[in-house]
């Protein structure tokens, strides 16, 4: 498969790179960047020195890279893929966003929560979290990846909303990212003198992930759903800890809680039940593409506190990205993802 990758220097973009050059059945053709066109990527990642002798491109001749790519890749900031999808809308490109544009079924949501207009309101998208839209994703002309803090949180609510399990309107998600979450472009939050030694949290009440947390529990569920998101940044690199609450039903019981995640993820290969009273750890998925899960019952409370661990780079972002592209193409849904996570 001939594919591309807009916006190839963010994190995402690079990581997408690192894992595409290990896929057999994958040849990069085109990168972009409108910040620096004309550069080699190595220049700008040297770890892909040596195994990448591509230049960035323009992403104005959109058409051309469409035309020469079976999957277009989209490593933007929201607000860019909806243009990109609607210029190769007459293409048999296929497209994997990893940005917001295509993740949502309403688009007023993402419009009052993003604040730009959709202009690719009719797209035949289909949300990317590969665990529970496989079917859906085979056939996707747009594949809208799912985003690393929702990726992590609806991983871990899932399977107990879609058993009714839990009181949907009762969920909190608590969540700490590394710092390239935020992406490489410098912020002065994200100065070495401000992150280190510190620990904060941030869009209290209002991060952008949270309507996506949402549609896919209310989905699941049957039910509309109102939830408390609160994300926070730690000082590392890469990883994401969501520790989800919720109070279970009446009469629901710690075994029926067990039952559920076994029966859903049970023969998963990229998620690993660690059981109940676990406790994941970000540092034993760096690097790969698995999602560490782990559940407490508080008989106290009569609430369950799912624990849920990724790297955002790969499983929130690049290796879900081709986690769904092995998926469309028909391809072993590990391939070039089936790799030991990094340790220490």
């Amino acid at each position: 498969m001939k594919v591309s990758v807009l916006g190839a220097t963010g994190y995402a973009g690079a990581e997408l790179l690192r894992i595409l050059y290990n896929h057999p059945h994958a040849d990069v053709v085109h990168i972009t960047s409108e910040s620096h066109t004309g550069e080699p990527i190595a220049a700008l990642y040297p770890h892909l020195r040596g195994r990448y002798d591509l230049t960035l491109e323009s992403m104005k001749d959109i058409e051309r890279i469409g035309a020469d790519s079976d999957f277009v890749f989209i490593g933007l900031p929201h607000g860019h893929a909806m243009a990109v999808g609607k210029a190769l809308e007459k293409l048999p490109t296929r497209i994997i966003d990893l940005g917001a544009d295509f993740r949502f079924d309403d688009t007023d949501i993402y419009e009052a929560w993003y604040h730009v207009p959709h202009t690719y309101k009719n797209a035949p998208r289909v949300y990317g979290l590969a665990e529970w839209h496989r079917e859906e994703i085979k056939d996707a002309k747009i594949i809208g990846n799912a985003g690393c803090f929702t990726t992590a949180s609806i991983l871990a609510l899932a399977p107990l909303a879609a058993a009714h399990l839990i009181d949907v309107n009762t969920i909190i998600v608590d969540a700490k990212s590394g710092v390239t979450g935020a992406g490489r472009g410098p912020k002065l939050g994200n100065h070495f003198p401000e992150l280190y030694d510190n620990f904060r949290a941030y869009n209290v009440a209002h991060h952008r992930h949270t309507p996506e947390i949402e549609q896919e529990v209310a989905r699941l569920a049957g039910e509309t759903t109102v939830i408390n998101f609160t994300p926070h940044l730690v000082p590392m690199g890469r990883g994401i800890l969501a520790t989800c609450y919720a109070t279970l039903k009446a009469g629901v019981t710690a075994e029926q809680v067990d039952a559920a995640f076994q029966e859903r993820y049970g023969a998963e290969f990229f998620i690993r039940l660690l059981g109940r009273d676990g406790y994941p750890s970000t540092k034993e998925v760096r690097g790969s593409n698995f999602c560490d899960i782990a559940w407490h019952i508080d008989e106290r409370t009569h609430r369950v506190i799912v624990l849920s661990a990724i790297d955002n780079l790969v499983k929130g972002a690049a290796g879900q990205a081709v986690q769904n592209f092995n998926i469309a193409c028909g391809f072993d849904e590990k391939t070039a993802l089936d790799v030991v996570p990094m340790y220490p």
